[in-house]
């Protein structure tokens, strides 16, 4: 099948995204379908260009597109900025050494932390968890919590949100071990 080449709209940003109406399980599905395509960028044999009929397949409202392309292009968009932050986040870890599923997930969760100001940081780490446990390994979860809770604790913008509420999943893991 045939898909149109994968293109952004300029004119779409964060202000255009009404969070309030989309509800949690729809930007949920939308972070899904974005960390499946930024995988898919990593893999050489895979067309960036098909994307865009993937996300029309996967996500059936306009709103989920519009987030999940903007995870997507903002990623990408600012990935050697990201990129950094996870190395200096990620100790005695390389990126390259990191699986692409996890890796994946830690850049998306990055750039939201970064870049989205307007969604809570506790929203942001407990969606990358929940990807994580559905598609990492048994150690996923536990390293991606613990990547972007030293990345979150690096942002000066983002400190006072982790005196005021830490997620139940971050105690979890931390209390289980994953």
């Amino acid at each position: 099948m045939n898909y149109p080449s994968f293109k952004t709209n300029p004119h779409v940003g964060p202000s255009r995204i009404n969070k309030a109406s989309m509800s949690t399980r729809r930007r949920s599905k939308s972070r899904e379908v974005a960390l499946q395509v930024l995988f898919q960028f990593e893999c050489p044999r895979r067309s960036p260009f098909l994307f865009e009929g993937f996300l029309g397949e996967r996500l059936k409202e306009d709103q989920q597109r519009v987030f999940c392309r903007q995870l997507i292009m903002g990623t990408r968009a600012h990935h050697r900025e990201i990129d950094e932050r996870i190395r200096s986040a990620a100790e005695n870890w390389r990126l390259e050494r990191m699986t692409g599923v996890d890796r994946n997930i830690i850049r998306m969760g990055a750039f939201e932390l970064l870049f989205q100001p307007d969604t809570s940081g506790c929203v942001i780490v407990d969606e990358a968890l929940e990807l994580a446990k559905k598609f990492g390994s048994a150690d996923s979860t536990k390293f991606v919590n613990g990547v972007l809770d030293r990345l979150w604790r690096g942002i000066p913008g983002r400190i006072g949100e982790l005196a005021q509420k830490v997620p139940e999943s971050l105690v979890s893991v931390g209390e289980n071990g994953g």
